[in-house]
């Protein structure tokens, strides 16, 4: 199978190890791992997506970009071409970023630089990981360094700047600045340990990562942090010497599923306060746990919507965008002593969202009933009108004619998965719901239309993968399958 290495890599890791009582046949909610056991699972969605663009296009031949985050020994099973282990976490990212633009996908750019920022194993507590020194392909990545060990010297600092700096290179993609947060590690481990042992989690089964669902993210900056260094300030000097980053040349508006919820900031003309005195707050949830949200701005354009800057093309995003703002700035409080918990503010956003479906259904509704008088009308013009009114009443009452509401596609569509390819199986249905999370593939939910399609054909390769390897796929081989899975993300973006 495709992750044969990687069980034995942990196994190894495993049997290492003293051996501890424990209850048989349960699992326990994390384990704590020494630091050159992998912790890949950590980040899971920024694997994942990262993954996904690599196999796009990998010249390089990278196995895997899990091999980018271990150590040298253990990396060099799968860098393919990549002959300075140091650099193949960056080669990674930025050949994954390239394909992720070349396809305007700014979800997949977004996951390329959180996953350029996420940190290395290393054989020691507070042993800070080795800087690759050759210059990246995109100004993007190259701005972007990997986070230390926290229990390593100058950590602290450090880390912050690479969240400041990723943080710049988000908001010049169109991406949510703000997640710059979520490349963040662990708490520090004691550099006394001579075991190696450092706070981690490594969850296999954990769509979005251990790190997230088990609460052990630490933050290195606030929000407010982070919006001041996006509006300018420059970030204190990371461990690169590289020029900032110029803005992203990729389409922010495109029509690719992955980006329907990105904005770019660069894309306004208008300044947020002014689209604030001129525009309507569309924004109507009421609650204020950690901050009421920021107020949702719809005005004229071709993306008429803002929230704090950032212009979107869909009511539907910038509300979640909002509601997304409000959860940051809710879960900081908390993380910084503030009364409540992370799981209030994911509730508070949770009823956020729906606050947002439910005005989408209203919406509907109202257009519904519009759409529905205005066919009775033109039909009623036709049966009355002389000459062509044959041909006008047929193209009136067609069908195909009638329910062309393609702007309503990206709200009310059951199954959005439409890739066809079916070598080992058919791509699992990308269902469509409302929540704070609409889209499932299997029983996982996401936030992002683009994820949730790169999970379906993720699935859908390790199927393929898996008939391959056993025999039951005669003349398949895993390449065919990657070749599939690259079609299907294709056909995603």
């Amino acid at each position: 199978m495709k992750y044969e290495s990687l069980s034995l890599i942990a196994l190894i890791g495993l049997t290492s190890a003293a051996p501890m009582p424990a209850a048989e046949n349960t699992l326990p909610r994390y384990i704590l791992r020494a630091r050159e056991v992998p912790q890949e699972h950590s980040h899971n969605r920024f694997l994942a997506g990262t993954n996904a663009n690599l196999n796009l296009n990998n010249p390089a031949g990278i196995k895997d970009a899990v091999f980018g985050l271990l150590g040298n020994a253990a990396a060099a099973a799968g860098a393919g071409t990549i002959t300075d282990l140091d650099c193949l976490h960056q080669a990674t990212a930025d050949q994954a970023f390239t394909n992720a633009k070349a396809a305007g996908n700014v979800t997949g750019q977004s996951d390329a630089l959180l996953y350029a920022a996420l940190e290395r194993n290393t054989g020691t507590v507070g042993l800070a990981s080795v800087s690759c020194t050759q210059t990246a392909v995109n100004p993007e990545i190259q701005a972007v360094q990997q986070h230390q060990d926290p229990a390593s010297a100058g950590a602290a600092a450090t880390n912050k700047a690479i969240v400041l700096a990723l943080a710049q290179q988000l908001s010049s993609i169109g991406a949510n600045p703000q997640d710059a947060l979520l490349s963040g590690t662990f708490a520090p481990g004691s550099v006394t340990d001579n075991t190696g042992a450092g706070n981690t989690c490594d969850t296999a089964d954990d769509v979005e990562g251990c790190i997230f669902s088990q609460n052990l993210l630490v933050n290195d900056a606030t929000a407010a942090e982070i919006d001041s260094a996006v509006a300018g300030g420059a970030p204190a000097a990371a461990a690169s010497n590289s020029t900032a980053a110029v803005a992203s040349n990729s389409t922010a508006a495109s029509a690719c599923p992955a980006s329907l919820g990105s904005a770019s900031a660069s894309a306004s003309t208008t300044p947020a306060s002014t689209a604030a005195s001129t525009g309507t707050n569309v924004q109507t949830f009421t609650g204020t746990l950690g901050g009421a949200p920021p107020p949702v701005i719809s005005s004229a354009g071709s993306r008429p919507f803002s929230v704090k800057g950032d212009t979107f093309v869909n009511a539907g995003a910038a509300l979640q965008r909002s509601c997304s703002v409000q959860n940051n700035a809710c879960a900081n409080a908390v993380n910084s002593g503030g009364s409540g918990s992370v799981g209030d503010c994911n509730t508070q956003e949770t009823a956020c969202n729906a606050a947002a479906s439910a005005a989408k259904v209203k919406s509907r509704a109202a257009l519904d009933f519009f759409v529905a008088s205005h066919r009775r009308a033109t039909a009623s013009k036709a049966s009355t009108s002389a000459g062509n009114s044959t041909s006008t009443s047929s193209k009136s009452l067609n069908p195909s004619y009638r329910h062309n509401y393609s702007f309503l596609t990206p709200f009310f569509l059951a199954n959005v998965q439409s890739f066809t390819g079916t070598l080992g199986a058919a791509a699992p249905a990308v269902v469509q719901g409302t929540g704070a999370r609409p889209f499932s593939v299997n029983g996982d939910t996401f936030v992002n239309q683009g994820a949730a399609l790169q999970r379906s054909c993720s699935v859908q390769n390790t199927a393929c993968s898996n008939a391959a390897n056993s025999g039951s796929l005669a003349g398949t081989t895993v390449a065919d399958c990657n070749a599939q899975e690259a079609a299907c993300n294709a056909a995603a973006a």
